[in-house]
């Protein structure tokens, strides 16, 4: 069945090897299951250094470019909380945009970095909503792996409507993607978020 949706812009920021590419391709994936449009595009800075790389994901009926514009984004995940501050750019009130933030922080060497209240108080100005959630201690605490944070956190916007794709969808799409021997550790973290998610 063709899903009638418009256009959704997502914008995923973190730093390298944080899984972006992956998060990008599962929901391009999810999207296309859904009978969507998809455009992507993956901005690299130094990722073999841990420096940032933002990935943007378009869908809809018929989408256009893979990039999203300035202030069109509509959902922003941000993988580490410092990194929500350079996505900015892509974030405005008329795009209602949403913020997901996983509250973990990568030290910057010679920066102070700046605190959670922090971070929110200058998102606000862009943002129609921010949920700051600690995926990576969650992650980390109940299945002893904070590199599943990411699925978690696509999961978790998938439960609670911040994206407008099925969790089922999701959840098909990370068995197609992700190794057979890491597929019960991501289903972990998908069910954990449904649980957050209640």
């Amino acid at each position: 069945m063709k899903n009638d949706l418009e256009e959704f812009n997502i914008v995923i920021v973190g730093t390298g090897g944080q899984g972006q590419i992956t998060l990008l391709e599962i929901i391009a994936a999810a999207a296309l299951s859904e009978g969507l449009d998809v455009k992507t595009s993956e901005l690299h800075g130094l990722a073999q250094r841990g420096g940032s790389v933002e990935v943007h994901i378009t869908f809809g009926k018929k989408v256009l470019s893979p990039l999203v514009n300035r202030g069109e984004a509509n959902f922003i995940l941000a993988l580490e909380a410092q990194e929500a501050l350079r996505a900015c750019y892509y974030a405005s009130k008329q795009a209602k945009t949403v913020f997901l933030i996983n509250d973990f922080f990568i030290p910057i060497p010679g920066a102070t970095p700046k605190t959670s209240a922090q971070i929110l108080k200058e998102l606000e100005k862009f943002a129609q909503k921010i949920i700051l959630v600690p995926a990576s201690d969650i992650c980390k605490k109940e299945l002893e792996s904070d590199v599943v944070a990411g699925i978690y956190l696509i999961s978790l916007a998938a439960f609670k409507n911040l994206i407008p794709l099925k969790p089922n969808s999701i959840l098909k799409t990370i068995k197609e993607k992700i190794p057979e021997k890491y597929f019960e550790l991501n289903k972990k973290a998908f069910d954990l978020a449904k649980n957050y998610a209640k």
